[in-house]
């Protein structure tokens, strides 16, 4: 089994498109083609189901993502161990991701030893210049990035909760509809402080057909809980583990129904430097975070 058959499949796994896989690879369609069917004859099974408009991944698709990375990612540590040199990873990270940083982490340090791991903490505006600019390897986020020269990879799903003050009318429910919220103000990140977490709210409630009401928009975790507490007649969406770290006794989260997640991803260059660390840091994050899907990396 060639490293060079694994390495086309992920690509295509993350683009689900060959024509963007082959131009990320910087070669000719048709070897992409033939790299990946190659690989489903070699192993038996069919990876992908194509059609004239999308390409998906088969349920042995998915499974076999996972090891494919892993596998990739211990190529590149032979590598880095024959040149006994270390690589530093600079990872951009957030607050309320110190869980799934912990886990992902310790896990990337055990398997990759060659990595120097540096953790920097960053708005998600100046996260994103800093991987344009080269002052960042990768960053974790909560969302989706289109933005030219960056690739978001999916890591984990988290769900979306309502926030409501203890004294709220739909304080005491198990689980509420947003449908059920429009009465009152919502509260969200301006997109020019948390655009990933913005978006991924806009998305959430286009797709449940809701249209509320729009506050101003929310600050910090800490402040939005002391306010929302005071404030009776307005909510705000926020993902579960976020909601945790505040640790507030002011506000009540309530589970969506039906449910709504973020996905939670790695967002890399284009043309990553070191290459070998994304694999690496992918594999130990799938790893490490314990994802609540199965369409995560």
């Amino acid at each position: 089994m060639e490293l060079r058959a694994l390495r086309y499949f992920v690509t295509v796994a993350e683009e689900l498109h060959f024509g963007r896989a082959a131009q990320r690879l910087g070669i000719v369609q048709p070897a992409v083609s033939q790299q990946v069917a190659r690989l489903e004859r070699e192993l038996g099974v069919r990876l992908l189901d194509r059609s004239p408009r999308t390409v998906r991944l088969t349920d042995a698709g998915h499974r076999v993502l996972g090891a494919a990375r892993d596998a990739l990612a211990s190529a590149e540590q032979v590598r880095a161990a024959a040149g006994n040199s270390a690589s530093t990873v600079r990872i951009g990270t957030a607050p309320g991701l110190t869980t799934r940083l912990e886990h992902g982490i310790d896990a990337l340090r055990e398997r990759h030893q060659a990595f120097e791991i540096v953790l920097v903490d960053l708005p998600v505006p100046a996260r994103l210049k800093a991987l344009r600019d080269g002052k960042l390897d990768l960053a974790v986020a909560r969302g989706t990035v289109t933005e030219p020269g960056l690739r978001t990879l999916p890591a984990w799903s988290e769900p979306l909760h309502v926030v409501v003050s203890t004294r709220h009318p739909a304080a005491g429910r198990d689980a509420i509809a947003l449908g059920e919220m429009t009465g009152d103000t919502l509260r969200i990140p301006a997109p020019e402080c948390d655009p990933l977490l913005h978006n991924a709210i806009r998305t959430a409630l286009r797709e449940a057909g809701v249209h509320p009401r729009f506050g101003r928009p929310t600050g910090t975790v800490e402040n939005t809980m002391i306010e929302l507490g005071a404030d009776p007649r307005s909510w705000t969406l926020l993902p579960a583990d976020l909601i945790a770290r505040s640790g507030s006794t002011r506000v009540r989260a309530i589970p969506t129904d039906p449910a709504i997640t973020i996905p939670g991803t790695v967002i890399a260059p284009e043309h990553p430097k070191p290459r070998h660390c994304v694999e690496a840091t992918l594999a130990a994050f799938a790893q490490g975070t314990l994802a609540q899907n199965d369409n995560v990396f």
